[in-house]
C-alpha cells in the first residue's frame, strides 16, 4: 500500500508540472517588424595610396639587387624631404630572377632582374602629385608607378553620418508601415550593421597640368552603411 501511494503521488506531480509547463511552449509568437537601410555620404578623400617598384637588370643578381637597394635609398629620402613618415613606406615584395630573351626558338639569358616593391601612404591628399614627380625625378628609368589611389582615411565622421541617416530611415520605413497597418511599434528587439564602408576604392587618378606637374584627382567617394532594425508590435 505505501509503496502505491507513493506512486501515485509522483504521478500527480508529474500532470500538475506538464499542466504548468504546456501552456508556454505553446505561447504565440512575439509580434515583429523587421526593416533594411542604407544609406550613403559623399566624402573627399583625404589621402592617396601610391604603389611602386623599383627595378634593375644587370649581369648577376647581387649586382642587380645593389642597384635596386641604391635607387631605393634615393626614393626614401625624397619621401622623407616630403614629410612621409615611415609607418606610412611599407616593403610590398623584393624579388630577384633571371630574364631571358627567345630567338630562333632558343632562350638566351639576357641577365638577373631585381625589383623591391612599396606601397606608400600620402597623408597630405593635395601633395600627392608633387610626391609622384619626386619620386620618378629620385628612381628615374629604374622606378614603376604601379597606382595611385585617392581613398578615405578617417571616415569616421562620414560613417557616424551614413549610420545615423540609414537608422532614421529605418525607422520612417516602419512607422510608415505601422501606420498603414493600424498597429503600433514597440522595442527594438535587434539591430544589426551589415556593412561599412571601403578603405579605399581600386581605382587611379593621374593628370598632367600645363605646367607638367602631377596632378592626382581626388574627386568623391560613397561612404556607406547598411542596417537592418527589428521592431516588436504593441
Amino acid at each position: 500500500m505505501t509503496i502505491r501511494k507513493r506512486i501515485s503521488v509522483l504521478a500527480a506531480l508529474s500532470l500538475s508540472f506538464a499542466g504548468i509547463l504546456s501552456p508556454a511552449a505553446h505561447a504565440a509568437p512575439t509580434r515583429s517588424i523587421t526593416i533594411s537601410s542604407q544609406a550613403s555620404v559623399k566624402v573627399v578623400p583625404d589621402a592617396v595610396r601610391i604603389n611602386a617598384t623599383v627595378s634593375s637588370l644587370d649581369t648577376s643578381s647581387k649586382i642587380a639587387l645593389a642597384n635596386v637597394a641604391k635607387v631605393a635609398a634615393a626614393v626614401r629620402q625624397v619621401l622623407k624631404s616630403a614629410n612621409i613618415q615611415t609607418r606610412d613606406i611599407s616593403t610590398q615584395n623584393v624579388s630577384i630572377y633571371p630574364e631571358y630573351k627567345y630567338e630562333n626558338n632558343t632562350s638566351i639569358l639576357t641577365g638577373y632582374r631585381a625589383s623591391q616593391s612599396f606601397a606608400i601612404v600620402v597623408r597630405a591628399a593635395a601633395s600627392a602629385g608633387d610626391v609622384v614627380d619626386a619620386m620618378v625625378g629620385a628612381g628615374g628609368d629604374n622606378l614603376l608607378l604601379n597606382g595611385a589611389t585617392p581613398f578615405v582615411l578617417d571616415n569616421e565622421k562620414a560613417t557616424t553620418a551614413a549610420r545615423t541617416a540609414a537608422v532614421k530611415s529605418a525607422r520612417a520605413k516602419a512607422t510608415s508601415y505601422a501606420s498603414l497597418l493600424e498597429i503600433k511599434l514597440g522595442k527594438v528587439i535587434y539591430l544589426v550593421e551589415n556593412s561599412s564602408p571601403n578603405p579605399y576604392p581600386p581605382t587611379m587618378g593621374l593628370a598632367k597640368t600645363e605646367s607638367d606637374a602631377t596632378v592626382i584627382d581626388l574627386g568623391e567617394q560613397d561612404v556607406t552603411v547598411s542596417v537592418t532594425v527589428k521592431w516588436s508590435l504593441i
